[in-house]
């Protein structure tokens, strides 16, 4: 099956939910039990599955991974993008480049309250690419 190309445009920095993007390439292939693997091709964003129905806890995660890795630290010295450059890099090593998700009955295995984000840790709108491949 072909690798499926999903372009999300960020705000900046933040959680953008790509659940329904994901649903949507997941049931148009039409696969009974299988698996989605989504990987983002980018140094300095992530992905996280994460709970979908309340915002403070994305919210609250966001701002725990900024205190843990903050802006400007002068420990950094990769800084040739701005002060965020180096953190953003370090944020993403420490979260996820790909997901696998099973596919059940022809939908994301997902619980009740989870959703799958692209994480953007840069401060600035980027467009990322994520590749999506499904697999039975």
């Amino acid at each position: 099956m072909p690798v499926e190309r999903l372009i999300v445009s960020t705000r900046g920095r933040g959680l953008h939910d790509v659940t329904d993007r994901l649903r949507e390439i997941v049931r148009a292939r039409a696969t009974e039990t299988g698996l989605c693997t989504v990987f983002v091709r980018h140094t300095s964003a992530s992905l996280v599955i994460q709970e979908n129905a309340d915002p403070s806890a994305r919210r609250d995660l966001e701002r725990w991974l900024d205190r843990l890795v903050p802006d400007g630290d002068p420990f950094y010295s990769h800084t040739a993008e701005g002060p965020d450059d180096m953190p953003s890099h370090v944020k993403a090593a420490l979260t996820a480049t790909s997901l696998s998700i099973p596919i059940v009955e022809r939908e994301l295995g997902l619980g009740t309250w989870q959703g799958v984000f692209l994480w953007e840790h840069r401060r600035a709108p980027h467009r990322r690419e994520l590749l999506v491949h499904v697999t039975a």
